[in-house]
């Protein structure tokens, strides 16, 4: 019986499915647990009570446990990382150091060694141990990367990732799974290396893959254009698909918007007439539609994900669960995108 396990990283949780093709999804085994930069975050602050200083090492794991090193910063406790581990906290490493945090390659005398990584193999085979479940055969994981662009907005340069997936990708939603990410994707290349090289993804993009996990919605798809939408903790974002392609992305911080607005945000995307600049000037990261096929007549039927969906009850959506929990959506979507892919 072959394994896959399915891990989809986000900023409060960590959505876990050891993924069987053998096995009814229902008897899959699923967790939900803290993220690793909670989890890291909880242990640099153990050290901070401590009062010792820390030397961070290892992976880009991406900004998440910034605020748990800037409150050891504030505590007046020295911190050191090495470069690896740096760009965790910024992409131009002057940053960095500006901070007050120097990059040193080895442990200075006197600080802890703190390994960042957002996978920790020993820290699974223990887990998995522990809950008498076998080492999977292949590992699959998803995580927010806003990419490399250093001295340029991250908010920004994470947008031309869309635009490259809807020209040069041709709008395919499996495209959206990397088996070599773009070389800006720093943070998805050292969670694939530490993974062991098996495929990983943009959260928000595995998410709304997984709405395409339920076959009702992906026939809908070709039938007319749908509108495919995961509210984040921290981001939003949103897909018009139509006939196995998407059309349009548009991408926002969750903290920008309100139900009401983000309501009359997919009102004027579906219709081609929201803004790249809009957006961007709202502090999003913006829109951008290809030529909307008439066929698709008006992307309407609309499918919420996430875990700030409520922000849209009332609203005329639906809030589908993929495989029975809404809350891995982002796992079936790693699944449904490598089935697309063979």
């Amino acid at each position: 019986m072959t394994t896959t396990l399915c891990l989809d990283i986000g900023s409060g949780t960590q959505d876990v499915l050891l993924y069987s093709p053998d096995r009814e999804i229902e008897n899959c085994p699923k967790f939900v647990i803290p993220s690793p930069a909670l989890q890291f975050g909880r242990r640099i602050e153990a050290l901070r009570m401590r009062g010792e200083p820390i030397w961070l090492h290892g992976s880009n794991m991406g900004g998440g446990v910034t605020r748990f090193i800037n409150g050891h910063l504030k505590a007046g406790l020295k911190v050191a990382a090495s470069e690896g581990a740096a760009y965790t906290m910024a992409d131009d490493l002057a940053r960095v150091t500006d901070m007050g945090i120097p990059l040193a390659d080895e442990c200075p005398d006197g600080f802890t060694p703190v390994r960042l990584t957002d996978f920790d193999e020993a820290w699974w085979r223990r887990f998995l141990d522990a809950a008498e479940l076998p080492w999977p055969d292949s590992i699959a994981a998803c995580a927010q990367d806003h990419g490399f662009h250093p001295g340029q907005s991250n908010r920004m340069g994470r947008f031309k990732l869309w635009q490259s997936m809807l020209h040069d990708g041709q709008g395919r939603p499996e495209a959206l799974v990397y088996q070599n990410p773009p070389a800006m994707l720093t943070r998805l290349a050292d969670l694939q290396r530490d993974i062991g090289g098996g495929p990983v993804a943009d959260t928000g993009a595995a998410a709304v893959l997984g709405a395409l996990y339920v076959d009702e919605i992906e026939r809908l798809s070709f039938t007319r254009g749908i509108t495919l939408v995961n509210i984040g903790n921290s981001h939003l974002i949103a897909f018009l698909l139509y006939g196995g392609r998407i059309h349009g992305v548009y991408e926002q911080h969750t903290g920008c918007v309100d139900g009401e607005k983000l309501w009359a945000d997919l009102a004027a995307f579906r219709c081609g007439c929201l803004s790249f600049e809009q957006v961007f000037d709202e502090k999003g990261h913006g829109c951008l539609c290809l030529d909307l096929p008439a066929e698709a007549d008006g992307f309407a039927p609309t499918f919420v994900i996430g875990p700030r969906r409520a922000m849209l009850e009332g609203y005329d959506v639906e809030f589908p669960s993929p495989g029975g929990d809404m809350m891995l959506a982002g796992c079936f979507g790693l699944i449904k995108g490598l089935a697309m892919q063979r």
